[in-house]
């Protein structure tokens, strides 16, 4: 690859062409084309990385302006993305929404739904924190008490003035500087994780998408008197074959009136809140490393008699397989 000593750092990947940079992220991302905004015959590029288990810094430069756009295929992965320019700015249009991240303001997206990226500036450089959206999932989860179904249509502008975006960008700063040149955060994993986990927890509670309207709900909402004693019944039969109008008979109600009770108050079917009840306590069990009981007693523990299906609910609420959560606990006792 070419040298370019007109770049601001030193940088893993880096050359002196246009061309030279599509061939070489082409190559790393897959379906990738791009597009320069102007016609200067001189062009330097720039891309570092630092990856972790669930977290990675991408700290890139660019000369000039250019346009581009990643097709995700079966085998990418899914990121929440939050852009941190230094110098410069970047800019995505999805459909008929942009948004935009510059020297005072942050642009969170997903990878899956970015449509047109365009790289603004001269000398830019910009990094780019991208965190698993296995995290994610698994925040939304925990928050709203039951998996997470579709997109959260995320592409968001966070003002670096407001209290919100100030407290996520200090700690994208935070992790940034853990993890760039060898930071103390790559031989940190568990303070990596900390880390990760705070800022899932940050996006998912302020920055608006698709469930915010719920979580406003979920303080001034008490559930009546039946849905509390559906979820009581299901606590305490967790275990065992549950149908949801057993649950009724014992609340008192309707299996429509249930229906309705559990999506007005819980934002989620009775069958729902039972499946993501079963999933934590399966995943409960599966992290704990003095549990020696197998993935498949596990499963029939707690009421999934079908254990194909139990590993694909699971891996698409948490991320991962049952049997690499059991690999991953045991590896750390």
């Amino acid at each position: 690859m070419e040298d370019d000593q007109s770049l601001p750092l030193t940088f893993r990947y880096r050359g002196a062409s246009f061309d030279n940079m599509i061939e070489t992220l082409g190559s790393a991302f897959g379906t990738f084309s791009a597009e320069p905004a102007g016609r200067s015959k001189e062009f330097s590029w720039g891309i570092d990385l630092a990856v972790t288990k669930s977290t990675i810094l991408v700290r890139g430069s660019h000369q000039d302006q250019f346009t581009f756009r990643v097709e995700p295929i079966s085998e990418t992965a899914q990121y929440l993305c939050i852009i941190v320019p230094r110098s410069g700015g970047m800019g995505i249009t999805r459909g008929s929404r942009c948004g935009q991240a510059s020297a005072s303001q942050l642009l969170l997206y997903t990878n899956y739904e970015a449509g047109e990226v365009a790289m603004y500036g001269q000398n830019s450089l910009i990094d780019e924190l991208l965190i698993d959206w296995s995290v994610i999932r698994q925040t939304v989860a925990q928050i709203f008490e039951k998996p997470l179904d579709g997109s959260l249509e995320f592409l968001f502008e966070l003002e670096g003035a407001t209290a919100c975006g100030a407290t996520i960008q200090r700690l994208a700063e935070t992790i940034i500087d853990g993890m760039n040149e060898d930071g103390l955060l790559m031989s940190s994993p568990i303070a990596m994780a900390n880390l990760t986990q705070a800022m899932a927890d940050l996006v998912v509670r302020q920055v608006p998408h698709r469930l915010t309207p719920f979580l406003g709900k979920k303080v001034h909402m008490i559930a009546p008197r039946h849905v509390r004693r559906a979820i009581e019944f299901m606590h305490e039969h967790i275990d065992q074959p549950i149908t949801m109008p057993l649950v009724a008979e014992f609340a008192g109600v309707s299996t429509r009136a249930l229906e309705t009770g559990f999506r007005m108050f819980k934002y989620v079917t009775p069958a729902g809140y039972l499946l993501a009840l079963r999933l934590q306590a399966a995943r409960r069990d599966l992290l704990n490393p003095a549990n020696d009981e197998s993935v498949k007693a596990i499963c029939l523990k707690w009421g999934f008699f079908h254990f194909g299906r139990f590993s694909a609910v699971y891996a698409s609420t948490y991320g991962e397989k049952p049997s690499q959560t059991r690999l991953r606990s045991r590896a750390l006792n």
